[in-house]
């Protein structure tokens, strides 16, 4: 199968480039500049010269030429709504695949660290979070396309962790280097569920096999309250914990890393698991504690 990456140069796209050409795929990917074209040259990937903005035609045209498509880039909610949107009337009626990577953070709850029995399903309603009303627009306008000659899903990971993650325990490590302690926000009882990166590649070698039009598919593993990474953090590192107020966690990772740290996300994969037969082989984030990489976080800066 042809399937070309939109976002094959960053963490998650990049990753998928590499598992589905393991699994002997031709992979073609979004190149913004000469450099990252290179970049995805030297994987074996080939390169589409174009972005999300003025060069928006070329990577709509290569869509066009490709089995299908993967959206997978972090980008602003002006360049992915437009990108959505081009992408569906383009491929509408060519009985192509088009996946849309989002995230379960349109679901998320401000808890500001504290627990939350909500634990979302795919099927289940819920309070969009205002911040990526953006970002469900985008679900929204590739679930309306699927059946119209478009096979179009939605895959929705939780927290990814995973090597050259920047998530909660990186987070953590790096509170350390800001703090002199392993931080959480409040009482730190707020669990995001999370998944590898490995699974989530997986999730959409399935989905391109045997997923169905319209579907939406979860990806999450497990969670871990941000206290106990915290402590398992300063038990590394011979540190103490510290709580943080909204205020205080600003400084530390700033507004939006702030936010991050303070809400719930739980979640279910139910459709992924069963429609699909999912199996995530990775479950315990907390094995990541005393990576190297992680430890240098948590020295502050000269």
């Amino acid at each position: 199968m042809n399937i070309f990456i939109i976002g094959a140069t960053g963490f998650v796209g990049g990753a998928l480039a590499r598992h589905l050409l393991a699994e002997g795929h031709k992979v073609t990917g979004l190149a913004r500049t000469k450099d990252a074209a290179a970049a995805l040259g030297s994987q074996g990937v080939i390169a589409v010269a174009g972005d999300l903005a003025e060069r928006r035609p070329a990577a709509i045209e290569g869509a066009q030429a490709a089995d299908a498509v993967i959206y997978a880039a972090q980008a602003g909610p002006e360049q992915e709504t437009a990108t959505v949107q081009h992408l569906t009337r383009a491929l509408t009626g060519t009985d192509k695949t088009l996946i849309f990577l989002s995230g379960t953070g349109v679901l998320l709850q401000r808890t500001a660290g504290a627990w939350s029995s909500d634990v979302f399903t795919e099927d289940d309603p819920f309070t969009l979070e205002p911040l990526a009303d953006y970002r469900k627009d985008a679900e929204d306008t590739v679930l309306a396309a699927a059946g119209n000659g478009l096979r179009a899903m939605i895959i929705r990971p939780g927290l990814i962790w995973g090597p050259g993650d920047h998530g909660h325990v990186s987070m953590i490590y790096q509170s350390v280097a800001a703090t002199g302690a392993a931080c959480y926000v409040g009482e730190g009882l707020n669990s995001y569920s999370h998944v590898h990166i490995d699974d989530v590649t997986r999730l959409f070698s399935l989905a391109l096999e045997k997923g169905r039009a319209g579907g939406l598919y979860h990806a999450v593993a497990g969670e871990t309250p941000n206290r106990w990474i915290a402590e398992r953090v300063a038990a590394d590192l011979g540190v103490k914990t510290r709580s943080l107020t909204p205020e205080e966690a600003a400084d530390v990772w700033g507004e939006f890393g702030a936010l991050v740290m303070a809400v719930s996300g739980r979640v279910r994969a139910v459709r992924a698991r069963q429609d699909l037969g999912w199996q995530p082989q990775h479950t315990d984030m907390l094995t990541m504690i005393g990576e190297e990489r992680l430890r240098r976080l948590a020295t502050p800066a000269a």
